[in-house]
């Protein structure tokens, strides 16, 4: 059934947000922007035709707040809503919500989110569907239950304890031995409950030295279902992705092409519309990959597959939620370069603890194969009650090593960011490492490096600029006039 979107309301802020609002100004739809207290000079709020203020600081009040997205959307006359990443972005009852109030909502059915976002029946339903999966128990309520799996299964240690509402890397917890068991098992419980207000838990087999693979779907209203390749998203800190690539370097023809229809005829099984990902965890030794869950929304790092194939996935998620058919093939999907993505994240590089701030100075990027997701401008605030995610950088080129060098150029020589503490000095080191250079990595590639990674920055800031300028000005005052004056 066809419908038409004429005005969406983003039920988010920063990066998403504004992500969202190009898509939108290019297909001449108008935008409604929603802030907080703190937000209300924020660079998504400038750019939207419309901003509605939802309440204060903390997400509950705010951003996460339901009855207030519906009622700004309906005070700014929005016909639809689009959740992007995060928030709830992946809460069926907001959905839900949101149809029932005549709106249009841009995602995947409330059905589909509900069961997709309880990773147990994720994984009953992988199984049915003929998906590999990890051996792992469900709905653990004690430790001796864990123990008695790991007996019966031959499951030696290392296994991982998480949450099975989880999702970016809150409620996980790594186990080496017994007898680190008991501390883990709470501590996961009590971060699930804090988190998602769900303490039911899940326990697998830790595969090590995996590596995180994705593959993007997108779908419409018909069944017709069409994967637009895989991501690697394998470095990680915290279990929280810094720096993504596509096409992955850890698969051949083969295994690109298994995993990719394996994905596809999972996402058909589950009658899944819009864009959505779904993660396996690859076995490089083994090559072998194992479902892990499915995103039921739109992935940070899409930027890199759009990149590679050339369509605009926010695009063709308006395209589906007004009732369009894809108007394209799988065989029609041919992607032709490498793309690299880092997460400029306002944190210490050296210990990943937050910085807040002001942007004092601000120098973007720019040149030939980059393309900047920017959530801020020079002069704005980074408050302290959200994601530090304030900027994505991605560049492209024919190959890997093109897209490597053409990001080292970004960070390197193109990047400034003053006033806040970022992730840029420790990006440019991952990206500078032999390991990452040859593809030979896994998902504890920071962790394993760490030191080594630090010891590679290269202390600059202005500071630097003044002492060049006063050098220049002391070399003039020496030695006189120069000739070329």
């Amino acid at each position: 059934m066809k419908r038409k979107i004429q005005k969406v309301l983003i039920a988010n802020r920063g990066v998403p947000a504004v992500r969202i609002m190009h898509t939108c100004m290019d297909r001449k739809i108008s935008t409604t922007a929603v802030y907080s207290a703190p937000d209300r000079l924020a660079h998504h709020v400038f750019m939207a035709d419309t901003a509605v203020h939802i309440g204060e600081a903390p997400p509950i009040e705010s951003y996460l707040n339901m009855d207030k997205m519906i009622a700004a959307a309906i005070k700014s006359k929005s016909d639809a809503i689009h959740p992007g990443w995060g928030f709830l972005a992946e809460n069926e009852k907001f959905a839900q919500m949101v149809i029932d109030a005549g709106l249009i909502w841009i995602g995947p059915s409330p059905e589909v989110i509900k069961m997709m976002g309880d990773k147990i029946k994720a994984k009953l339903l992988a199984q049915k569907a003929n998906v590999p999966t990890i051996t792992g128990i469900s709905d653990v309520t004690d430790i001796e239950q864990i123990k008695r799996w790991m007996k019966k299964e031959k499951v030696d240690f290392p296994i991982i304890i998480k949450a099975a509402a989880g999702g970016g890397g809150k409620g996980m917890i790594k186990v080496e031995n017994n007898e680190q068991l008991a501390q883990a098992f709470s501590q996961a419980r009590s971060e699930a409950k804090k988190a998602f207000g769900d303490e039911t838990i899940l326990v697998e087999k830790y595969i090590e030295r995996g590596r995180h693979i994705e593959v993007q779907i997108i779908a419409d209203e018909y069944g017709k279902v069409v994967h637009l390749f895989e991501r690697e998203c394998t470095i990680q800190r915290r279990n929280q992705k810094i720096i993504e690539e596509a096409p992955s370097p850890s698969l051949d023809d083969g295994l690109r092409q298994d995993i990719c229809f394996t994905a596809t005829r999972l996402m058909r099984e589950i009658g899944y519309t819009s864009a959505g990902t779904v993660e396996f965890i690859f076995d490089s030794s083994a090559r072998k990959f194992y479902f892990l869950e499915v995103n039921t929304r739109l992935q940070v790092e899409h930027g890199i597959t759009e990149l590679i194939t050339g369509l605009d996935i926010v695009g063709i998620m308006l395209d589906v939620a007004m009732g369009k058919k894809l108007p394209f093939k799988q065989s029609d999907i041919h992607p032709n370069r490498w793309a690299l993505e880092v997460r400029l994240n306002a944190e210490d590089p050296k210990n990943f603890s937050p910085s807040f701030g002001t942007i004092t100075r601000l120098q973007v990027p720019m040149g030939p194969n980059v393309r900047v997701a920017s959530g801020v401008y020079e002069g704005a605030d980074i408050p302290p009650y959200y994601d530090s995610l304030f900027m994505l950088l991605m560049t492209a080129g024919a190959n890997r090593e093109d897209a490597i060098r053409v990001m080292d150029r970004s960070i390197s020589r193109n990047l400034r960011v003053e006033g806040v503490k970022t992730l840029a000095p420790l990006l440019l080191s991952i990206i500078r490492h032999p390991a990452f250079i040859s593809g030979e990595f896994s998902t504890r590639f920071i962790e394993e490096h760490m030191d080594e990674l630090i010891s590679m920055f290269k202390e600059k800031n202005s500071e630097d600029e003044v002492l060049k300028i006063a050098r220049y000005v002391a070399e003039i005052s020496a030695l006189g006039q120069q000739k070329w004056m």
